[in-house]
């Protein structure tokens, strides 16, 4: 856990949740509605919201942006 809850853990956790965020935030939205105004805003914001509470806790087993745990390729 080298790194981790330092300034620039921070920033790079927070990096990935707001990208996680978006990516959550669009899956809703392309899997509820055809049209703007059939979208459930709030569907929207809370599976956007879980999905970057799950990057945080994510982030917390180590970020290679840090020097932390690395990224394998399955």
């Amino acid at each position: 856990m080298n790194g981790v809850f330092t300034k620039e853990w921070w920033v790079a956790a927070g990096v990935r949740a707001l990208k996680t965020f978006a990516e959550g935030a669009l899956a809703v939205i392309g899997t509820q509605a055809a049209f703007i105004h059939e979208v459930n805003w709030l569907m929207v914001l809370s599976g956007g919201a879980l999905a970057a509470v799950v990057s945080f806790l994510l982030a917390l087993k180590g970020l290679p942006e840090v020097g932390g745990e690395r990224e394998t390729e399955n």
